[in-house]
């Protein structure tokens, strides 16, 4: 054996080192792929807080041209009514569910009316990074997400039919807020929040604190948090306490309404407090 044949042998990795080198690279890639995905939620957070600011200041400046009334925020029959004679006068128009409807996908029709003029026509802005939630038949058709995971607060706004007495038939006892300065303390009354997939549909964001359930679901995109723009304009992020807060982001997880869970009622009172007065004081809409 030549001195070559050697030195070859000797510069050559044996099955153990190959060994202990993948199993090293195996550890680092653990360690790293856990930073990695912190990283990329937490810019996701990033650029799902800006977005949801923009659109609450959007809501401001409506409000601004409009004497001070806050933006429409209807129901579904009625958002379909007006959309159907080319009026697209709702906070945001598609209403969307899991099926492979137009509205789902409409980003002009997302930007059409409502505050869109005053967000820049962004679509971008409606939607969280995080929620790339699509149904089977969705995902077969090839969509990737859905234009909208913003809700609006239904005390919130002019609810048309629902609130045409001055008070929202859909929660009596809570006050309807029709103007800005109808809201006695804006930094404590959210405006828009992000809303579990399962029931983003209209954008009308509707919970009864007498009913202690959930019908409408707040999100948890951000490791168990939600971002929410309040009336003074300021964006916040929550994180909630409690698992039956946080179903799975997907499909017909959530199974809605449910109800609270009185050991776990804690999100659910916090998010109540936030959303209107329990009292109802007759004021003018005009």
């Amino acid at each position: 054996m030549d001195q070559r044949t050697t030195r070859q042998r000797r510069q050559a990795f044996t099955l153990v080192e190959l060994l202990v080198v993948i199993a090293i690279l195996g550890i680092l890639a653990g360690m790293l792929l856990p930073a990695l995905a912190g990283a990329k939620a937490k810019g996701q957070a990033i650029s799902c807080s800006n977005g949801e600011r923009q659109l609450g200041l959007a809501c401001l400046m409506y409000a601004d041209d409009f004497g001070d009334r806050l933006p429409y925020n209807l129901g579904t029959a009625e958002i379909k009514q007006l959309e159907a004679q080319n009026q697209y006068l709702n906070w945001s128009t598609p209403v969307m569910n899991w099926e492979l409807d137009a509205d789902n996908t409409n980003s002009i029709l997302l930007t059409t009316g409502g505050i869109g003029p005053y967000a820049g026509s962004a679509d971008k802005t409606y939607r969280c990074p995080g929620d790339a939630v699509v149904s089977d038949i969705q995902a077969r058709a090839g969509w990737r997400a859905r234009v909208r995971s913003i809700s609006m607060n239904a005390m919130v706004g002019d609810a048309g039919e629902f609130s045409r007495s001055g008070a929202n038939v859909n929660n009596p006892y809570y006050r309807q807020f029709f103007k800005q300065a109808q809201i006695p303390q804006p930094s404590q009354i959210f405006v828009l929040i992000e809303e579990h997939p399962d029931s983003v549909n209209d954008g009308y964001f509707l919970n009864r604190p007498d009913s202690l359930r959930w019908s409408d679901l707040p999100a948890s995109y951000h490791r168990g948090a939600v971002n929410l723009t309040f009336a003074d304009g300021h964006l916040e992020a929550h994180r909630w306490r409690f698992a039956s807060t946080q179903p799975p982001a997907r499909p017909d997880s959530a199974h809605l309404p449910f109800g609270v869970p009185l050991a776990e009622r804690g999100d659910f009172d916090w998010l109540m407090q936030r959303t209107s007065l329990d009292t109802y004081t007759p004021s003018s809409r005009y």
